[in-house]
């Protein structure tokens, strides 16, 4: 309930504009003071401020950003090359100024209008202001390739530096705002387009600290974890997810995303439903006969074929190449309309022949073929992973 005051609150705004007036005074008078001085001389000064005790000073991370930023400026169409290091090393020089130092919520964006004041490049002072963003999910993500690129190295760097030094979120905890970091790194790459190779950046930001232990691999899978959780806030059906994310051998979140938007469209499709229901019933029986024999049937013998298994042979391995052609041109959708082609071969396997046949021989080519069959699925994506009817698909060992 409001109380109404007797001078109908006259006193309470009397009493803010007080206090606007003297922050505003403040904010004058460091404007006043800040512009004295340049952005670039105050360069010097980060060496006296630190990061992270095990990390070193600001002035440390910004030469890293910089030799970084010009690493990942390979991957950001139309940036200039020329303005990467004057960015990335004006990029903290705010951190020194009067209007930071009372207003810390100013830093880059006090720092983009004193740039322009000493008649730096616009898009360095847009460098400067935006390379701490995306602050959150529904931040906006800079599109200007200067921007993009220092935003990345600036990322990419906290991310390796910390994880270097075992600080790492833990729960609810995340002191050094990892998740953020990482869940810029997913925006900036996905809505800018940028085919960058991980792993590759990953070590290229280590190289530049003094360590030695390569957690290139671990750092691709907690950005892989966040990209997980920024899909499932989309509303996308998590076992899909699951189901690509799961491939190792990927590390484009372009391309993982591409892979990712064809399984979701192919099993919105009766052919998607009938492809996993192969697949059940291919990894139910390799399953169980694995189990049973306590081995895995991976080779294959054409000397144990009969007629029926030299078609079905034949069809993997004419099938093989065709789904290898598409994944190679990153035609995902193209891959798995071949695989669900091969439904009518594999059940005229199993309509003229007896997997579980009295000759062992012929039994274990006849289960390596089915193993055949699920690496070749398991190519466009981990279908073990996706729940079709009443329980997920057993993942074959």
């Amino acid at each position: 309930m409001n109380m109404e005051t007797k001078d109908s609150g006259k006193g309470v705004i009397s009493g803010n504009e007080r206090v606007l007036r003297a922050r505003l005074s403040d904010a004058a008078f460091f404007w006043d003071q800040d512009r004295k001085c340049t952005l670039r001389s105050r360069i010097p000064a980060l060496k006296d401020r630190i990061f992270h005790a095990k990390i070193g000073t600001i002035a440390e991370k910004v030469e890293r950003m910089g030799t970084l930023a010009l690493d990942i400026a390979k991957y950001v169409p139309k940036v200039d090359n020329d303005l990467i290091l004057v960015a990335a090393n004006l990029a903290k020089a705010d951190l020194s100024t009067g209007m930071v130092g009372e207003f810390p919520e100013l830093q880059g964006i006090i720092g983009r209008y004193y740039a322009l004041h000493d008649g730096e490049s616009p898009d360095v002072a847009d460098a400067v202001a935006q390379h701490y963003s995306p602050a959150g999910p529904e931040d906006g993500c800079q599109t200007k390739p200067l921007s993009i690129a220092i935003g990345l190295a600036d990322k990419f760097d906290s991310l390796v530096g910390f994880w270097s030094i075992n600080e790492k979120p833990t729960g609810s905890k995340d002191p050094y705002a990892l998740r953020r970091a990482s869940l810029g790194i997913i925006r900036l790459i996905i809505e800018n387009k940028l085919r960058i190779p991980l792993l590759k950046i990953f070590k290229l930001s280590q190289d530049k600290f003094s360590f030695d232990v390569d957690l290139s691999r671990e750092l691709r899978s907690f950005l892989f974890e966040r990209m997980k959780v920024y899909l499932r806030d989309k509303g996308e059906r998590h076992d899909v997810i699951e189901a690509v994310f799961s491939l190792d051998t990927e590390d484009d979140l372009i391309r993982l995303m591409s892979r990712f938007r064809a399984l979701s469209q192919f099993l919105d499709h009766g052919e998607g439903w009938r492809l996993l229901d192969g697949y059940r019933r291919i990894a139910n029986i390799v399953r169980i006969e694995e189990r049973k024999d306590g081995c895995k049937f991976s080779k294959v013998s054409t000397n144990d074929f009969e007629e029926e298994d030299i078609i079905l042979w034949k069809r993997l391995n004419n099938t093989q190449g065709t789904i290898e052609a598409a994944l190679k041109d990153e035609k995902f959708g193209e891959a798995l309309e071949v695989l669900a082609q091969l439904g009518p071969s594999i059940d005229n396997f199993f309509d003229k022949v007896k997997i579980n046949t009295e000759n062992a021989s012929i039994r274990a080519n006849r289960l390596g073929l089915l193993q055949k069959i699920i690496r070749l699925n398991d190519r466009v994506a981990d279908f073990s992973k996706i729940e079709g009817g009443d329980k997920t698909i057993p993942k074959c060992p």
